[in-house]
């Protein structure tokens, strides 16, 4: 009885300081993400109307380079990447300076017209704020640690107003296959006060259409299975692109100084002889989407092209609203061709089907959509993203994502290792003797068929 006792004193006091641990991380974040978001639509608003974006993108993403090169490195790239890789391999530190760098960077990006999210920045806000909070009250590396991942979920659930996958995500992105449990409570608790402290100082959030969709049947699973196929393949595609164009960017320009031109002087000719709708945010894309309304065949093509070059030339952003978008825009088209009448289901699918493919958060995603869209949308909505989460492989857009399980039976690779270090995975021996059955049987079947049509052939002569 006594050691019953002790136990479940123990559980409660646990409770009770990770509730005020949570509260003060999800305060902070909050706070910041308000900052942050206000001086994001007060930039944007100002560039808008007074500076024309083609003369002032590449100086953008020339001084959004400079700020990150030479004040927080840290603070390079989309932000969210940086922050799991301090988890995985810092316990959690986080240099302070990187705050308020990523914010001004963001901003100068977007509001240049730099094609990018604003995630990122609040991610790195609510880890670098939470990073900075353990080491100032003197936390062991785990509760630091424990602590960050709290400022991750806040800085999602803030960002995009949903708490609950907000915080589910903060716990499901650090490792492909795994929920972190121990952290379930306290980020749930960082989430949701963050989401209220943002909405309390003034935070506003886009009211999507709640979509009201009747019981699930046959066919319509099918649809969303070839559909969740569809989600997946194009996260594949934009997920390479990002690296590709990186990778280019790196190999054919002499100084990073060199790279932000070319990357903003190529973001100007989308703008100018494409469309302006594939820089910046694109949010009006989206909420069009969303509302049924056609989007341009291209538009998957185009935000991925725009996105990879702003983060591959020194842009600084996040990379999951250009994630959203091209994944409403993948729904859409998918709809026009198959199911034009169910435009607004598709692309509400196709927008969290491409986030659980780009970032590996099924759970995560499905939850998303119930929170925008409502419950109904639940059934179809996880179909998509746990058959696109599954098509996309080991692939992610944030390649120190660790691996935790394997997506398939057939499949091996090395558990533990960062996404970005698996090239591919190999066939596991048993499934490659069945794979090498199937290739010989194949062969043999051509060739029995090409002898039969060469006899054929011999006695017409």
């Amino acid at each position: 009885m006594k050691d019953h006792l002790s136990e479940q004193l123990t559980i409660f006091a646990s409770i009770i300081k990770w509730s005020v641990y949570a509260t003060v991380v999800g305060i902070l974040s909050g706070c910041g993400t308000a900052i942050f978001l206000k001086l994001l639509s007060a930039g944007s608003d100002y560039s808008g109307e007074h500076l024309p974006y083609q003369f002032f993108l590449p100086a953008a993403i020339l001084a959004s380079s400079a700020l990150v090169r030479y004040l927080a490195p840290d603070a390079a790239g989309h932000g969210t990447e940086k922050v799991i890789e301090a988890v995985h391999q810092r316990m959690g530190r986080i240099d302070f300076k990187v705050v308020p760098v990523k914010l001004v960077a963001t901003i100068v990006t977007l509001a240049g017209g730099g094609s990018a999210g604003k995630e990122g920045p609040c991610a790195q806000i609510g880890a670098g704020l939470a990073s900075a909070c353990g080491t100032l009250l003197r936390f062991s590396d785990i509760d630091r640690r424990k602590l960050v991942i709290c400022g991750i979920s806040a800085g999602f659930s803030t960002v995009f107003g949903t708490p609950i996958a907000g915080a589910l995500f903060g716990i499901e992105v650090l490792v492909l296959g795994q929920v972190m449990y121990e952290v379930m409570f306290p980020s749930f608790v960082a989430g949701i006060v963050g989401y209220y402290v943002a909405t309390m100082l003034g935070v506003t959030y886009p009211h999507y259409l709640q979509l009201n969709i009747s019981n699930i049947d046959s066919i319509m699973f099918f649809k969303m299975l070839i559909f969740g196929i569809w989600c997946g393949v194009i996260a594949l595609f934009f997920v390479q692109l990002l690296r590709i164009v990186h990778n280019l960017l790196d190999r054919y320009t002499w100084s990073w100084i060199d790279k932000a031109l070319i990357g903003g002087l190529c973001l100007v000719l989308i703008g100018m002889y494409v469309s302006k709708d594939y820089l910046g945010l694109g949010l009006e894309s989206i909420e069009a989407g969303l509302r049924g309304e056609d989007l341009p065949a291209a538009s998957i093509f185009w935000k991925s092209i725009a996105t990879s070059i702003t983060l591959g030339c020194g842009g600084s952003g996040g990379v999951l609203t250009p994630v959203f978008f091209i994944g409403t825009a993948a729904g859409n088209l998918f709809a026009s061709l198959f199911q034009p009448h169910n435009l607004a289901l598709f692309s509400a699918v196709g927008m969290v089907a491409m986030l659980a493919a780009a970032a590996n958060t099924p759970i995560s995603a499905s939850i998303m959509a119930m929170e925008l869209f409502g419950a109904s949308i639940g059934p179809y909505a996880a179909v998509a993203c746990m058959t696109s989460f599954l098509i996309v492989g080991y692939n992610s857009v944030y390649p120190s994502q660790l691996l935790g399980i394997q997506k398939s039976g057939s499949l091996s690779a090395p558990t533990g290792s960062q996404l970005g270090n698996i090239d591919y995975a190999s066939v596991v021996p048993r499934e490659k003797s069945l794979l090498q059955s199937l290739q010989t049987f194949i062969r043999r079947y051509r060739n029995k068929k090409r002898n039969r049509n060469k006899d054929i052939r011999q006695d017409k002569k």
